[in-house]
């Protein structure tokens, strides 16, 4: 079994529509530019009230890559 050395970065997805929404939106659109995403982590949740109505969810992740050879 090879050993894994991960590196962490910081994402802040958005959705209008819930929780899950925005998790998907900040991996999806990491993925398009990260190589070897393996996992991610909520840290915080919070969302836009406007009219006494929840209007947007936001949630701060951490998300963990492998590096690959060299990096």
């Amino acid at each position: 079994m090879s050993d894994h050395v991960y590196k962490i970065v910081e994402l802040v997805g958005s959705s209008e529509t819930g929780i899950e929404d925005a998790i998907q939106t900040a991996v999806a659109r990491a993925g398009q530019t990260l190589r070897n995403l393996r996992w991610f982590e909520v840290v915080q949740t919070r969302g836009h009230i406007e009219d006494g109505k929840v209007r947007h969810y936001q949630v701060l992740l951490k998300a963990g890559f492998t590096l690959e050879a060299g990096e």
